[in-house]
């Protein structure tokens, strides 16, 4: 069993299971936490499953819990772990089903006061031009050919149909693309899901959301990034629908057998991996990158949309209602990149799991414009409550892999918040959050809202200062975003354990 003297102290914010606590595990579980973050995560699943990650082969550094940390499928949301490029193992539950679930934040010139008496037209404009919900389809009707291209290009794609520009892919994790993409390794099944549903939000806990420039901590990345204090923002959080969902489904049931093949011991079935370098590793990793950038992609034409519901609603009312992209970034992906693990340069497989990749100053990975104040982190809040920019720091790649939180973290399951859905009465029973509570909740935050189910109301979710407070040593806060309209997507097409 393990109790908080299991760990052992590093700081205030560190805390570690040393790798003799359980016989199998092959390095120790690190845990970014305040101590009362740390008593409240072992209320569920997420440490033990920790520990269980630290037993998969070809790990190299700790097993890493970011502060928002909860209950997975095999992995803790919030989890990080690297496997040794190519001899380790790859595991989808160590990427979750929303593949490249992410984030997207866009700049504008527009002073709240000039938008203020057109928001609920404009939050019902962003409402019907991204279209939100379960099986929703969007406007595009994809042949599987183009399906396939879409995969490969990612962003690129969209540019070539007048929906992105040069400076959306400059600004995009991997610009939009991550090669070696192969959607030949894609089931029937999920082309199917996916090729309706490019340039919709989904369902579960993805948004737009209007936001206001609320306070800015560093002018020097406020001007790089084009944010200006009491401007409007729209933050974008969703990722690879059905599509990406139904490929972790198929490999975790592959992996299955895979496992047996090559003789891996694992103390969780959830926990199903196969070699990066054996032919099923190998499928899975092209499989997994169509699906990034098939995210990529989504959330590209949801900026298109969105700024063509801005032009419909502000035409004529405001000087310039362009939006500008300041950062996109995925919180569930495996990337192979290179860390410094031990003194010795080390070609790895991170998977992040609900974490966010935070490379610090000087990367070349990330936007030259951002190279000396460090890569952005997104983190959004819960509904009402403020949405955070900060940035990677030399020690964030010297102690996480580059990675940090992706938002509040949840303190209520899906199915505590809202009950149990009846999927052929589309009705919920048995929960604890009444919609009449959570409209009241969202009210007093001052918010326009369009959508939401109450497994997403504002109390589902932690504060997110007090998430924040553990990443204090390893991020630079840059600013606060606070939320004036948001369109949530409503109730989930997923089963919640399986984010």
């Amino acid at each position: 069993m393990i109790t908080l003297q299991t760990f052992q102290k590093i700081s205030d914010y560190e805390w570690e299971i040393p790798q003799t606590f359980r016989s199998g595990m092959r390095v120790p579980v690190r845990v970014f936490a305040t101590r009362r973050l740390l008593e409240k995560a072992l209320q569920d699943a997420s440490i033990e499953q920790a520990v269980n990650v630290a037993t998969l082969p070809g790990l190299v550094g700790r097993v890493l819990v970011m502060p928002d940390m909860h209950q997975g499928y095999g992995f803790p949301i919030g989890g990080v772990a690297a496997t040794r490029y190519p001899d380790g193992v790859i595991s989808p539950g160590g990427i979750g089903y929303d593949i490249n679930c992410g984030v997207r934040l866009l700049s504008s010139t527009i002073a709240f006061e000039q938008v203020e008496p057109y928001l609920d037209t404009l939050v019902a404009a962003l409402d019907h031009h991204c279209p939100s919900g379960v099986g929703t389809r969007g406007a595009l009707h994809l042949s599987d050919k183009e399906l396939d291209q879409a995969c490969r290009s990612g962003s690129r794609w969209a540019l070539k149909q007048g929906m992105a520009t040069e400076q959306d892919l400059e600004f995009t994790e991997e610009n939009g693309c991550i090669e070696g993409a192969a959607p030949e390794k894609v089931s029937p099944r999920a082309k199917e899901r996916g090729r309706e549903q490019l340039g919709t939000l989904g369902a579960g806990n993805h948004f737009l959301e209007v936001e206001v420039v609320d306070q800015i901590f560093d002018a020097e990345a406020a001007s790089a990034m084009g944010l200006f204090e009491g401007c409007l923002v729209l933050s974008i959080h969703c990722g690879s629908r059905g599509f990406g969902h139904q490929i972790c489904s198929d490999y975790v049931q592959e992996f299955q057998a895979a496992v047996r093949r090559y003789g891996i011991q694992l103390p969780d079935r959830e926990l199903v991996c196969a070699p990066l370098d054996s032919p099923e590793g190998q499928a899975y990793l092209g499989a997994m990158r169509a699906a990034a950038n098939y995210a990529f992609l989504n959330r590209q034409i949801l900026a298109h949309h969105a700024r063509q519901a801005f032009e419909e609603v502000l035409r004529g009312k405001v000087k310039n209602w362009h939006l500008r992209q300041v950062y996109d970034i995925a919180h569930n992906i495996g990337k192979i990149e290179t860390h410094e693990v031990n003194g010795e340069k080390v070609k790895v497989c991170v998977h992040r799991k609900g974490a966010t990749r935070a490379f610090g100053p000087g990367s070349p990975a990330i936007p030259e414009a951002y190279r000396s104040i460090g890569q952005p982190v997104l983190v959004p809040g819960s509904m009402g409550t403020a949405s955070w920019v900060l940035a990677g720091t030399e020690t964030s790649m010297r102690i996480s892999f580059g990675s940090s939180c992706h938002g509040a973290g949840r303190v209520m399951s899906r199915t505590q918040a809202a009950g149990k859905m009846n999927w052929r009465t589309k009705q919920r029973t048995g929960g604890k959050i009444s919609r009449r509570e959570m409209e009241e909740a969202v009210r007093r935050f001052g918010v326009e809202l369009r959508g939401a189910g109450t497994d997403e109301a504002p109390m589902v979710y932690r504060k997110l200062e007090t998430v924040l407070d553990a990443h204090r040593d390893t991020l630079e806060i840059l600013h606060v975003l606070r939320p004036i309209g948001v369109v949530m997507a409503g109730e989930d097409e997923y089963d919640p354990y399986k984010d």
